[in-house]
């Protein structure tokens, strides 16, 4: 009996000597550590003022950070506003006018808001028209051109 409570003494001691000389191993580590981490300090330095203005830096990268996403929303914004689709078709508006002079240009906003121009050019005269676009489509009858102009401008933002 007293052998098998030595036995467990033993194997106890031995169990509890590992776990401390882990313990103290790992304390090393932090130790390496810490020394590393204070080296990079200037004796003359304190810790504590520097972490106050690292703090400081901190702070003021994340208001700068906030103003920058509030200006990007803005742009944002006004991007989806800006004429960003164009589609342009020339053609030949008569018969007895050649080299494609006449055109129809689309510009289109990235929700499909904008315009169309036409300008009809003969030998006696020229036309230019102007219908409004929105959400893709037009309140007055679109000649052919405008359409295919229109339909490149839409093409143009799925891309």
């Amino acid at each position: 009996m007293e052998s098998a409570i030595l036995i467990c003494s033993i194997a106890v001691n031995v169990i509890l000597t590992a776990i401390v000389l882990l313990f103290i191993f790992k304390l090393k580590k932090v130790e390496q550590r810490y020394s590393e981490f204070i080296s990079n300090f200037n004796s003359n330095e304190n810790i504590e003022n520097t972490f106050k203005e690292i703090k400081k830096m901190v702070n003021n990268v994340n208001e700068e950070n906030k103003i920058i996403h509030a200006n990007c929303k803005s742009l944002e914004k006004q991007l989806n506003e800006c004429f960003q689709n164009i589609g342009i078709v020339k053609y030949d508006a008569f018969d007895d006018v050649g080299s494609k002079l006449s055109f129809a240009i689309a510009l289109l906003d990235n929700k499909d808001n904008g315009f169309i121009i036409n300008s009809v050019y003969g030998r006696s005269a020229s036309n230019v028209y102007a219908k409004r676009i929105e959400n893709g489509n037009s309140t007055q009858t679109l000649s052919e051109e405008e359409i295919k102009a229109l339909n490149k401008a839409k093409d143009l933002k799925k891309i």
